[in-house]
Parts: structure tokens; C-alpha cells; sequence
């Protein structure tokens, strides 16, 4: 198992989606009420953030960032294909374009 050392830098999990514009703030409670909760909720979890975006023609980018203490911490919340998104029941209500795939990287 790794574990977070003054050596081992965090790991930083992104991921984005695209929900219409006037739907922002309905999502952005919805993903603090779910996602951005378990994150914080997980053990391993050092911080999450979720972050808006106007993309213009009506459309909103939402992306959250979270910081990690190790792969392993990250398994605990996502399972064994840490690349694979992590949706919720309403995320299909609201998102119009999303990352099936997520992104990770070692805090420099």
C-alpha cells in the first residue's frame, strides 16, 4: 500500500463536465452534495475544490480537483479503474458534455 510521506507528493485527481448555463448553480450544490462529499469523506482525501467556468453560447464548464494522499486513497473512492469517472444518479439531468475518463498528477 502507498502512503503519503514528506517525500511522496500528493496526487491531484481533475475531472470536467459541461452542464447549460442556467443549470450551474443547481449542479454545483448537487456535486458538493455527492461527489465532492465523498471525496472529503474517503480517507487518503487532503482537500477538493470545485471550480466554474462560463464557456459562453449558454454553457458552463465544471471541473473539480482533489488532492489525494496516494493511488491507493484514490481506489478507496473510485475502485479498481481509478481513470474511470465516478457519476451520480442526476448527473444524467444536468451534464451535457463530460469526461468519461479522469486525469491524475503528481503535485509538484
Amino acid at each position: 500500500m502507498t502512503s503519503f510521506t514528506p517525500q511522496s507528493p500528493p496526487v491531484v485527481r481533475m475531472w470536467s463536465g459541461v452542464v447549460r448555463a442556467e443549470d450551474r448553480d443547481a449542479y454545483a450544490d448537487y456535486v458538493e452534495r455527492t461527489g465532492m462529499s465523498a471525496y472529503r469523506a474517503t480517507p487518503g482525501n487532503l482537500d477538493a475544490w470545485l471550480l466554474t467556468r462560463d464557456l459562453g453560447g449558454g454553457r458552463t464548464e465544471i471541473t473539480t480537483v482533489s488532492r489525494w494522499e496516494s493511488l491507493d486513497a484514490i481506489t478507496a473512492f473510485a475502485g479498481d479503474d481509478i481513470e474511470r469517472a465516478v457519476f451520480y444518479p442526476e448527473d444524467d439531468e444536468y451534464l451535457v458534455e463530460r469526461d468519461e475518463r479522469v486525469r491524475h498528477y503528481r503535485q509538484a
